[in-house]
């Protein structure tokens, strides 16, 4: 082992550039997991444009009544890509490719603990989404049953390209839960001396809490497409009436796994918060311990309320009662966040960079979305939101300013420490300010059309929809065109020119965040790690 690690370093510590490491080898077989967290937040990047433009057809569609650009089948698969691109191929990964590249600097530890296994969990992801974007160019159509892909629509009557969708869906999982793992041990295993778990940073806390939620609910997805599978081949009924199945067990066992996944998308962000609120309110965190029993409450909580997605499918009262309840009560965890975010900023000495402007934007609008979670937790309130674009609205005022927005924030945080270079602040101001104002045209509309009845996933509306319709198409595109200001920036900062290099320390936050030098060059490959004989 020695040996190896001898040969594979120069007297500095790099690695030596010969063999495999070099050019494309060095990215396919490497084990190093700031490469690893590279390649995933770059696969997040181009799926971000791929989703994104599917959302933009939808919105060209709806810009006004009557048959556009889409047929209604195409606009059916649109809305279902859409959706499985955004959770699965941008947010998913792009919050792994933090994990990968953080958390083992912020607990003292070499690498991963698994690193042949963090290759493996990464390259599982590109085969998984070209099988699941494949099925747009085969003969048959694509799946259009919604990226919820309900039985019976689903099982009995989805196309044939059905079965790609769902070995898509199985290598996804595997990959989630092979990185999941790979953080447990690495958090377990790999703190340096003297890191306790209460001297963790909130990140890595976040992380650990995300992974346990992932590692219990991914294999109830598995087994959710499973049946699928067997209901389309082999015959069994689980969702099919006529045999005695049920085609609500499907939304039972969706949902068991659908709910958590929302927090699994959200609480790797509010660690992504809780590092940079204090940065760059020169504070230390207010109430760290409440904050990690927040996180573990949340994820406990989100593992009993998944029946709200169904309160319209005629469940027993009591039922229905307790559900509005357990979910009423998620509103704890999250507002005690909120409030040691605020108790933070309170009297700090708040300066107004990119990714604090990126962490304020979210406490905003998440809070606002969050708020309307609140509306749809009412069971009789619920009756009349559930299917309208209210929804729609709710959940991406959550997922886009608590997902996407982190990650962003994060990207700006941490991008001069991944590449040396720092990033142009005011064309990140323009790209923050463009998002937001692009982000707010888009779905504060959607909750008027909501309550004015107007049904979501349907191509086609009625004419008194069509103003608010129109503006959201219009803020659909800024906010889209956004992100290529995003695009340019981190490109520059990649292969930025000379003048554009940091000194040692660019955040001069309450953590003396002297950690903004390149990382040293990349060493582990499957030949400098000895095989075992």
């Amino acid at each position: 082992m020695s040996e190896a690690i001898t040969h594979a370093h120069d007297a500095h510590g790099h690695a030596d550039h010969h063999g495999p490491d070099k050019g494309f080898k060095r990215w396919l077989f490497t084990t190093n997991h700031k490469d690893i967290g590279t390649l995933y937040l770059t696969f997040s990047l181009i799926m971000l444009f791929i989703g994104g433009a599917m959302a933009l057809l939808i919105r060209i569609e709806l810009y006004e009544p009557g048959k556009v650009l889409l047929d209604p089948e195409y606009f059916n698969q649109m809305t279902t890509m859409h959706g499985l691109i955004m959770v699965f191929g941008v947010i998913m990964p792009a919050m792994a490719g933090l994990a990968n590249w953080m958390i083992p600097m912020m607990i003292g530890a070499p690498d991963m603990a698994l690193p042949r296994l963090n290759n493996w969990s990464f390259w599982l992801l590109p085969f998984a989404f070209s099988m699941l974007l494949s099925t747009m160019i085969m003969s048959g159509p694509a799946p259009d049953f919604g990226w919820t892909f309900y039985a019976p629509l689903s099982t009995t009557y989805g196309p044939k390209s059905t079965d790609f969708f769902i070995f898509s869906i199985h290598m996804m999982g595997a990959s989630s839960i092979l990185a999941s793992l790979n953080i447990v041990v690495t958090i377990f295993n790999m703190r340096a001396p003297g890191m306790t778990w209460m001297k963790m940073p909130l990140f890595v806390w976040s992380w650990l809490v995300t992974a346990f939620l992932l590692l219990a609910v991914m294999p109830v997805l598995a087994g959710c497409v499973t049946m699928m599978l067997m209901d389309r081949h082999f015959h069994t009924s689980f969702f099919n009436a006529a045999g005695g199945g049920d085609p609500l067990l499907f939304q039972h066992v969706f949902w068991f796994f659908g709910h958590p996944e929302v927090y699994i998308l959200i609480l790797p962000g509010f660690g992504v918060i809780s590092e940079i609120i204090p940065t760059f309110a020169r504070k230390k965190l207010f109430g760290y311990r409440f904050m990690v029993y927040a996180t573990a409450l949340i994820a406990i909580v989100g593992f009993v309320v998944w029946m709200h997605h169904m309160f319209t499918t005629g469940a027993p009262y009591v039922a229905q009662l307790y559900f509005m309840y357990a979910t009423m009560l998620v509103a704890v965890p999250t507002g005690i966040k909120v409030f040691n975010w605020l108790g933070t900023l309170f009297k700090g000495s708040i300066t107004f960079e990119t990714p604090m402007l990126f962490a304020l934007g979210f406490l905003i609008m998440f809070t606002l979305g969050g708020f309307s979670g609140l509306m749809l937790s009412l069971v009789p309130a619920d009756y009349q939101y559930r299917d309208s674009y209210f929804v729609v609205a709710h959940f991406h005022y959550v997922l886009v300013s608590g997902s996407l927005f982190t990650i962003i924030a994060a990207v700006y945080f941490w991008l001069p420490k991944w590449t040396g270079h720092m990033y142009n602040e005011r064309l990140g101001q323009l790209h923050f300010w463009l998002s937001v104002i692009g982000m707010n045209v888009t779905f504060l509309p959607m909750h008027f059309l909501g309550l004015a009845g107007m049904p979501r996933r349907i191509p086609d509306y009625a004419l008194q929809f069509t103003d608010f319709n129109q503006i959201c198409t219009i803020g659909a595109f800024i906010f889209g065109f956004a992100q290529l200001i995003f695009l340019y920036i981190i490109l520059r900062s990649c292969f930025g020119k000379k003048q554009d290099h940091v000194s040692n320390q660019v955040w001069e936050g309450a953590h003396g965040l002297e950690w903004t030098l390149p990382s040293p060059v990349p060493y582990h490959t499957f030949e400098t790690i000895p095989h075992v004989s």
